[in-house]
Parts: structure tokens; C-alpha cells; sequence
């Protein structure tokens, strides 16, 4: 049953890509009404003067207030949503979880569990760790009864969705080698942020393709941390992460060697049951294409044996801002409000 206290929901950080996709999706979304949006840089503005996209939308009257964590406990939305970037969001959490609050954050400050893990990959001491504990990490098909009672869900990474949808149900099984993995992706411009960097303009990445992040992108925490928890023992993978000339999209090519005794058709069963249910999963026979899923919560999914090696390729593809961001984000927000899953997303 929904909880009517949840449906009134907040977005700080609204002007950022992930931020203007969570709007959008929260706009015609049939249960969830948006009250309030925050911002430093636009407040005082509505939506629609700051992004035109949204003239004409019912959102697109709301004005930015400024950015505040004592403004965001003290507004009227029972949900808050938090597109910002890693570092900031968990000051806005806290302060919003004292007010009893649910916090649905896109950023990464609580998807690991060890906070000495978060201050390796990401550069400095966790910001509120003594909240680690309370916090889901969220792949709503992965652990969607965790979600429906948290008071913090972290919703998780692009690159990490497109990977872990794949490999965590095989992991689990039992299916595949926890050892020697390896993930090559590549992502759309948006997924670096909406931010003024001479690496991000056009005539920087338009035409070419370059591996970044190396040799230790800071999602491969979270992702080493997620499929380790499948495997029931610590895996170690090699993540190669590219920025790709489109605006948005992930596509993972995975490497992994199959279980003694099992096939790829093991595997394909294995993800066939994992998601027979699951709206958003879907398994491909052919190679799957980022286009098929732009602007889509979807995730494709297809696998194809190499003999060769005795290895087996796993393909995947999102939309980096809806599966892997604010679709995800509104899909766990279905979850824990207790409406349709799909709601807002379809």
C-alpha cells in the first residue's frame, strides 16, 4: 500500500544531467508530486527559466530555493532525492534523516560499507560514516526488500548496474569463475556531469574514443564490493572504463570463464530465471545497442560462448541518467513508497 507521507518528494541538486532527468521522470509521474527543488546556482529561479525543456510542464513553475541542509529537513516533501556530486550529498542526508525523512541519494557517499574503502578510492574521510550502516545499497532487482523499509537508500553507480545486472545472479549460482573478470565500458559524455571541462567540449571527445580512469576507477569499489557479497568470497577484477562520443549510454563488454561443468546455455537459464519478472531486464540474442535503451530504464543483457578460450562474453547496455541515475532513483522510490514499479517509467 503507498505511504502518502513519501509521495511528496523533494530534488536537491536539480540542475545537474541527473538532477533535470529525475524532474522529467518525477513530472508525469502518475503518484509522486514534486514540492520543492533546491539549488546554490539557480535559487530564486523557476525550472522552466533555468532549463526551457520544462516550459509548458507542470514542474516547470517551481522556483529553485537555494541549496541548504536545513532547508531540506525543513521542507514538506516526506522523500528526498539527492543528484550530487560524492562528498556534498551526505551532509543533505543527515540532516534530512534527523528529520525523518527517506533519502534516495544518486551520489556515491554511501554505497560502500567501509568507510576506510570510501576514503582510498575517493580521496578523503567519509563525510557521515557513522550512517554507513543505515544505508541499502539499491539495484532494485537485486535487493528490492532491503529497499522497501530503508530510511537510506543509495542508489548505485552506472557502470555498476550495467556490470552487476549480469554477473551478480551467475555469481550467485555459483556459474561463473569469480576469478580473472574483466569489464571494458564505455560511457556517454553525460556521464562526467554537467560541468565546464576542456576534456568534456565537443571538439574534445566528438570523433574519439579514450579509456580514462586508470588504473583504478573509483567505481570499481563498489562493484568489487557487490559481486564479492555474490561470490561469498573477495573478487578482484580488471575495469576498464572509456569515454565514448554520444551523449549518453553505457555499454559493457564483459569477459568471464564459465563454472567447471557449466555452458553458456547454464548461464542464459540462469539469467532467464533471475529475470522473468523483472520489467526493466531484458535478455537479447543479438548484441544489444545503447540506442535501444536511450531514454529507457531498461537493461539489455546478452551472452555468447567463445570456445576458444573457454571463456564467455556478456553484453550490456544502459541509459547511463535512467537505469544507471534517476531512473533507477525513481524505481527505488516506487519501491519504498509501495507503488507500481514501474510507475513514472514506462
Amino acid at each position: 500500500m503507498a505511504d502518502p507521507a513519501l509521495l511528496k518528494v523533494a530534488v536537491v541538486g536539480a540542475s545537474g544531467y541527473s538532477g533535470e532527468e529525475l524532474c522529467a521522470l518525477l513530472d508525469h509521474h502518475p503518484s509522486a508530486v514534486v514540492t520543492a527543488i533546491f539549488s546554490r546556482q539557480h535559487a530564486g529561479k523557476t525550472l522552466g527559466e533555468v532549463m526551457p525543456r520544462f516550459s509548458g510542464m507542470g514542474i516547470a513553475s517551481l522556483v529553485f530555493t537555494e541549496a541548504d541542509p536545513a532547508k531540506v529537513a525543513a521542507c514538506d516533501a516526506g522523500t528526498v532525492f539527492l543528484a550530487l556530486p560524492h562528498g556534498v550529498a551526505a551532509e543533505y542526508a543527515a540532516a534530512a534523516l534527523k528529520a525523518r525523512k527517506v533519502v534516495i541519494d544518486l551520489s556515491a557517499d554511501f554505497r560502500l560499507r567501509d568507510a576506510e574503502v570510501y576514503a582510498d578510492y575517493y580521496g578523503g574521510e567519509h563525510p557521515a560514516r557513522e550512517l554507513l550502516r543505515e544505508a541499502i545499497y539499491a539495484i532494485p532487482e537485486l535487493s528490492r526488500e532491503a529497499i522497501r523499509n530503508s530510511p537510506l537508500i543509495a542508489c548505485a553507480g552506472c557502470y555498476p548496474t550495467s556490470i552487476q545486472l549480469p554477473l551478480i545472479p551467475l555469481l550467485k549460482a555459483g556459474a561463473v569463475d569469480p576469478s580473472g573478470i574483466v569489464a571494458s565500458s564505455a560511457s556517454g559524455v553525460s556521464g562526467a556531469g554537467r560541468k565546464a571541462a576542456v576534456d568534456y567540449l565537443y571538439a574534445e571527445c566528438n570523433e574519439s574514443m579514450r579509456a580514462y580512469g586508470l588504473p583504478r576507477h573509483r567505481h570499481l569499489s563498489e562493484i568489487e564490493q557487490q559481486l564479492s557479497a555474490a561470490a561469498g568470497s573477495k573478487v578482484t577484477m580488471t575495469f576498464i572504463p572509456h569515454l565514448a562520443p554520444m551523449n549518453r549510454g553505457i555499454h559493457s563488454t564483459i569477459v568471464a570463464t564459465p563454472a567447471k561443468g557449466k555452458s553458456v546455455s547454464d548461464l542464459k537459464a540462469i539469467l532467464a530465471e533471475a529475470y522473468a519478472n523483472e520489467p526493466f531486464v531484458r535478455l537479447r540474442e543479438q548484441a544489444p545497442d545503447t540506442k535501444h535503451v536511450t531514454g529507457t530504464n531498461f537493461c539489455d543483457i546478452a551472452l555468447f560462448d567463445e570456445p576458444r578460450t573457454g571463456r564467455v562474453v556478456i553484453l550490456s547496455v544502459i541509459d547511463n541518467l535512467v537505469k544507471g541515475a534517476a531512473g533507477q532513483a525513481v524505481q527505488c522510490f516506487n519501491v519504498r513508497a509501495g507503488v507500481s514499479e514501474t510507475e513514472g517509467l514506462m
